[in-house]
């Protein structure tokens, strides 16, 4: 057998063979960095686990249990149920009564549109409204639906054919005022939530309010209430009944006639105050417009004011009694003088001052029953400016006078250093100044009742310790303490100037249109101009005119302001003519009642009460 014969190609040539291990060895290295890659990843992993764990049973420990108990407890608002007010009789004038109000748990609802329906059509609310407030928090487990539902509407809703976890009942307190309109500017009201607004309501809410307590419950994970921490929740404190100085019956005819002169006179407002001048008691005090406090939605802007504490005005001629007994208890002046009146015309200093009448001379007495502006005028030039500033102050005017009330203010009274010349003829006239009527017949209550400056309240028990009087400002030239009470003249000036003069204005002057026959009654008439802001003079057209009054004149108990502002029927526009018969009127109601009048009571805890007045 030939062997082959010739060179072997290259390519023919044998192969070195590879050993298998040295194919593992060139995969090693990427396999053990891929592995420690992903070690360490997990380690990272664990580590952060096991940090988060740490921190969630450590830092938050407390935040986490904070928020398990907001889910299984939760304290609720108790309300403290509000006083009554009752007037000095214990007739009831505001009152508190339970409704229920509905409340929906939106988390239980599950068909939304249904129970928005049969709801909105019992109580005439609107359903988008409605639906939106649940679609919006489907989560929560109250939101109101109507408060303080009529028990009508109350049984309808009961007789609904809801799931019962889907809604409830809570019993709420509502304010009533049983006279509606009567007294709603002393009393005034209050809203929703039992906060009280205006008047008594207002002024003595800490009084009546209370203070609400509280309930801590616990619910389950579904939010069911299972129990109420008794040990854990406070019992309300409810608010005290406030027995006022009103007299309801006195109030109400007091009302009446206010209605009865708006209607004649056609006036822009008028007010009303009955007040005793000897303890400084309230007995009636009215505002037209007014309102009815059990539907304040309706109330029109105008009818919210008080007058009697709030309007502002110069009290013309019914402030001049206040200047004479002032002369007179400075020997400025002796009650049996003649005054020269110069027939009607003075000239003081660039001016000249008119009467009515022409009066060559006249008494002390009969320059008030006159109103003899020359005559006021002459006396107030004896005075001087100083004791003229005196006198203003004492009687009580340019500060508030205390009363419980919101909204009173000082009145105007210039500083005596803006007082001028002209001042000295305008400022016995009752000009240039402005009063409260409440400031006007407070005043007047210290010449009926012996010279001393009462404060005048709505409160009987007016010492009360959570109702303090607003102290009276110093004045240096009255003897007495200032306080509650300050005597401003002698009582021989004060019964003087009650007797004789206002006497006599009744009876022979500008306020015949008061008389009564057999009833010894006295007065003064007052008409001033209002303010013309374009001319910065006086109108010719606008006027506010009153009428103060009392009886009986020899002993006086009852104490009667009545002021009209702007009226506007048949061209008339003075107080003789336009509130003195309204406030005669009135003062003889008030004085016919009197023997009716409780004595003064005080201010108690409900429980203490008799059942009627409750």
């Amino acid at each position: 057998m030939s062997e082959p014969t010739g060179d072997l190609n290259e390519a023919d040539a044998p192969q070195p063979v590879s050993h298998p291990t040295e194919q593992a060895q060139d995969g090693v290295q990427p396999s053990i960095w891929r592995v420690k890659l992903i070690s360490f990843c997990l380690l990272i992993g664990w580590g952060i686990m096991v940090g988060r764990l740490v921190h969630l049973q450590g830092a938050q420990r407390q935040l986490l249990n904070t928020k398990v108990n907001r889910q299984s407890t939760f304290t609720e608002k108790v309300p403290a149920r509000p006083g009554e007010v009752l007037d000095r009789n214990g007739h009831v004038l505001a009152m508190t009564i339970t409704r229920e109000s509905l409340y929906a748990v939106p988390a239980e609802i599950t068909d939304a549109g249904n129970f928005v329906w049969e709801v909105s059509q019992i109580l005439d609310i609107n359903a988008d409204e409605l639906y939106d407030r649940i679609a919006k928090h489907p989560d929560r487990q109250f939101i109101w639906v109507r408060r303080r539902l009529t028990d009508d509407q109350a049984q309808r809703i009961r007789q609904l054919n809801l799931p019962k976890r889907t809604w409830g009942f809570r019993r709420e307190y509502l304010r009533q005022y049983p006279q509606g309109r009567i007294a709603a500017h002393v009393l005034g009201m209050r809203d929703i939530d039992n906060i009280g607004h205006g008047g008594l309501e207002e002024s003595l809410d800490d009084l009546i309010r209370g203070v609400d307590g509280t309930r801590v419950m616990t619910r389950d994970a579904r939010g069911k209430v299972m129990e109420v921490e008794a040990a854990l929740s406070e019992t309300p404190q409810h608010g005290r009944t406030v027995i006022s100085t009103i007299d309801v019956l006195t109030q109400i005819h007091t009302e009446q006639l206010l209605t009865d002169l708006m209607e004649r006179w056609r006036p822009h407002g008028a007010c009303a105050v009955v007040m005793d001048p000897h303890s400084g008691d309230v007995l009636a005090m009215a505002s037209a417009p007014n309102f009815d406090p059990n539907h304040p939605g309706s109330v029109p802007d105008d009818a919210w004011r008080n007058l009697a504490v709030s309007a502002v005005f110069e009290p013309g001629s019914t402030f001049k009694p206040f200047i004479v007994a002032w002369a007179l208890q400075q020997n400025k002046l002796q009650a049996d003088e003649q005054i020269s009146c110069f027939q009607g015309a003075y000239r003081m200093g660039k001016r000249v001052l008119h009467d009515h009448h022409p009066y060559a001379k006249l008494s002390v007495e009969d320059v008030l029953v006159k109103s003899s502006n020359i005559g006021m005028a002459r006396i107030a030039e004896r005075m001087g400016l100083g004791q003229l500033y005196r006198a203003t102050a004492a009687f009580g005017f340019g500060r508030r006078t205390g009363i419980e009330l919101p909204g009173e203010v000082d009145g105007l009274v210039r500083s005596q250093d803006k007082w001028d010349d002209y001042s000295l003829g305008s400022i016995p006239m009752g000009q240039e100044l402005a009063v409260t009527p409440l400031q006007l017949i407070t005043a007047h209550a210290a010449l009926a009742n012996g010279g001393r400056l009462v404060r005048p309240h709505l409160l009987l028990d007016s010492s009360s310790d959570q109702v303090a009087p607003t102290p009276l400002s110093a004045i240096e030239t009255v003897d007495a303490t200032p306080g509650i009470e300050s005597q401003i003249v002698r009582p021989e000036i004060a019964d003087w100037i009650v007797r004789h003069p206002m006497k006599g204005v009744v009876e022979r002057g500008t306020g015949k249109n008061a008389r009564i026959n057999g009833m010894s009654i006295f007065g003064k008439t007052g008409t001033a101009q209002k303010p013309d802001p374009e001319t910065g003079g006086y109108s010719n057209t606008k006027h506010i005119c009153s009428f103060i009054c009392g009886a009986p004149a020899e002993n006086p108990q009852v104490l009667v302001l009545v002021m009209v502002d702007e009226p506007t029927a048949d061209g008339l526009h003075y107080g003789g003519t336009v509130a003195a018969p309204t406030a005669a009127n009135l003062l003889q109601f008030a004085l016919n009642r009197l023997p009716h009048l409780s004595g003064r009571m005080t201010v108690r805890p409900e429980h203490d009460l008799p059942a009627r007045m409750r």
